[in-house]
């Protein structure tokens, strides 16, 4: 089980902060920011799957590991406060932003500010949270 735990904790934290980054400022630096943008959505929504199946699994792993003592520790609450933070994202946030999205044409591109921009900002605060809480999760010694 221990090699079952590393290989989900690989995963899902590894893979959040290597699609956070690097990929995505590497794509944003060499395509355009349509084409970065479509392909960056699809990479974080696809971390965000990975997240949810890992978190899940590493989470029941901690309770029947722990028990009810468990929710005493800050692992398990590490890891809810993780999938908390994929749910609002990819559930709430995400839709949001793909629809201010289709609301935006190229000549307004460059001008339209608030909508987008303040929920891209939410997102990503929401997804540095989530890494902080993930990078705190891998340095503690109860997981």
């Amino acid at each position: 089980m221990d090699g079952l735990r590393a290989v989900a904790r690989t995963l899902w934290i590894g893979g959040m902060w290597v699609v956070g980054i690097i990929v995505a400022p590497i794509l944003f630096s060499a395509l355009d920011n349509v084409t970065a943008g479509m392909v960056a959505g699809r990479l974080f929504a696809a971390i965000a799957w990975v997240g949810l199946v890992c978190g899940i699994f590493l989470l029941a792993d901690y309770v029947l590991r722990y028990g009810a003592r468990g929710l005493k520790q800050g692992g398990f609450w590490l890891l809810l406060g993780m999938l908390v933070c994929i749910v609002i994202n990819h559930f709430a946030v995400t839709p949001i932003i793909a629809s201010l999205k289709l609301q935006m044409n190229h000549a307004a591109e460059g001008l339209f500010g608030g909508g987008f921009a303040t929920w891209h900002a939410i997102s990503s605060l929401i997804y540095l949270l989530q890494s902080l809480m993930a990078l705190v999760y891998l340095l503690r010694s109860d997981n």
